[in-house]
């Protein structure tokens, strides 16, 4: 099971590895890694995915402007988080506490 605090120590600019695939969505989805940072240190582990390899991630809601939500899906080793992508919830599959998906 993955611990937000364990997280949470390594959250900073220089311990954070972006996919190639995360840093296109990133730019498309005009989320910063200070957002992301943001997200991580004040937001809360909503999913946990254990099965994942090649280590396990996890999906954390957070509001890194204090108003608007972004999900950040992650994994991380004792050195590095491992940014996968980062969204902005849409409302249409989420329910209003972008914690829970829509139709489950």
């Amino acid at each position: 099971m993955i611990d937000l605090q364990a997280i949470q120590s390594l959250n900073r600019p220089e311990s954070i590895a972006i996919t190639e695939h995360a840093r296109i969505r990133l730019t498309e989805r005009n989320i910063t890694v200070t957002d992301v940072i943001k997200c991580i240190a004040s937001g809360e582990i909503i999913k946990q995915y254990e099965d994942d390899k090649p280590i396990p991630s996890c999906l954390i809601l957070g509001k890194p402007d204090g108003e608007k939500c972004i999900h950040v899906v992650i994994s991380h080793d004792e050195e590095y988080i491992y940014l996968i992508t980062a969204y902005h919830p849409n409302s249409e599959q989420w329910e209003p506490d972008y914690k829970t998906r829509k139709g489950r």
